[in-house]
């Protein structure tokens, strides 16, 4: 396992198509935003349990479930 410190604004690029940005951090928590192709798959570990757990179910996300973070000032 890689561990990295960055600052909010800071970016770790994975490979030559995934962008890691730091949004935010303070109160033991951490907010990142996440760029990829669309046909990588990015879960929370609950949500990949959960889709573990029942294979079947369809876990498309609804365009209106997706939330999109603007740039930060």
């Amino acid at each position: 396992m890689l561990v990295l410190s960055r600052k909010a604004g800071e970016r770790i690029y994975i490979g030559d198509d995934i962008v890691v940005t730091v949004i935010a951090s303070g109160n033991g928590k951490v907010r990142l935003g996440i760029e990829a192709p669309s046909h990588v798959s990015i879960d929370r570990e609950e949500v990949r349990l959960r889709k573990q757990a029942r294979p079947e179910y369809e876990w498309e996300i609804e365009p209106a479930q997706m939330v999109a973070v603007g740039a930060e000032s």
